[in-house]
């Protein structure tokens, strides 16, 4: 039994992962269909902020809980100023424009702060189930993917900024007929986005530790479960991500790590070759 609650919790950290990986770029991607390839990269910024922060004395939780995702928001409003305001509705510039993005912002990473793995301590300690134990912060993140997604549904739900926000996504010139300025609205929905990647950042850096290049290593899951996911930039991340983490989670517990990334890819693969529209292009499609 307690073997059982331990893969329930494992199972239930990597769906938090994919979640915390995804929910970012599903508003960027899956709201404005704006392909960012640096993403990673962002993610990667987040981390350094929190990590940086803390080692100058700031409160851990306020480092990844605001600092993070307040850096990496104000980073993306610049960017979506600068460069992604010029290039909406052109897919290939777009996808350059942010490849570029990347590489500068790893070599400027890479200058600052060196080629080299930094880090800081899981707080919250272990929890103890049976003869096992697991971590309570990987517990929190669990708690924290799942606040994200109800605290994302109820504002785009319920809220008047979450309507203006889709509508102006679906019809941009609709919405500016009727008042709404489009390009605010594109920009921080841009900067909400950022924002979330970094907050990730900033949660996952503990686990992880972060270095120049690891955006290469979350860009790939990121994207894989937002198409997964399909239209519904919601309830798509939240069923892929519980759909692909138990299978990763599965597959290592039962074979290796190694065969796990593979068994996630495999079945993104498989999965994308029946739903070419994701899940919720197929079901759930008035979801949000």
């Amino acid at each position: 039994m307690d073997y059982v609650v331990i893969l329930l919790l494992q199972i239930g950290s990597a769906i938090a992962g994919l979640v915390l990986l995804s929910i970012g770029l599903a508003v960027i991607f899956g709201m404005m269909r704006v392909i960012n390839l640096a993403h990673g990269e962002f993610l990667m910024l987040g981390g350094y902020a929190a990590i940086t922060a803390h080692n100058k004395g700031v409160n851990l939780w306020i480092a990844m809980l605001v600092v993070a995702p307040l850096t990496v928001g104000l980073f993306g409003a610049l960017v979506e100023r600068l460069v992604i305001r010029h290039l909406y509705g052109r897919l290939i510039d777009t996808m350059l424009a942010t490849w570029g993005l990347s590489l500068a912002m790893i070599g400027f990473v890479t200058v600052v702060f060196g080629n080299t793995v930094s880090g800081i301590s899981a707080p919250l300690g272990s929890l103890s189930i049976g003869g096992y134990r697991t971590g309570r912060y990987e517990v929190f993140l669990i708690g924290v993917a799942a606040l994200l997604l109800v605290a994302g549904w109820l504002v785009l739900r319920y809220t008047r900024l979450g309507l203006i926000a889709r509508g102006t996504m679906q019809n941009a010139a609709m919405a500016a007929a009727l008042g709404t300025n489009p390009s605010a609205v594109y920009a921080v929905t841009f900067a909400v986005g950022s924002a979330l990647t970094g907050l990730a950042g900033g949660l996952l850096a503990p686990l992880s530790g972060v270095v120049p290049t690891i955006g290469a290593a979350y860009i790939a899951k990121a994207f894989i479960t937002v198409i997964s996911g399909g239209a519904a930039i919601l309830s798509g991340t939240a069923i892929a991500s519980a759909l692909l983490g138990a299978i990763n989670t599965l597959t290592t517990f039962a074979f290796t790590s190694v065969l796990g990334e593979v068994a996630l890819l495999a079945a993104a693969v498989v999965l994308l070759r029946l739903l070419p529209q994701g899940i919720t292009g197929r079901f759930f499609r008035r979801a949000l």
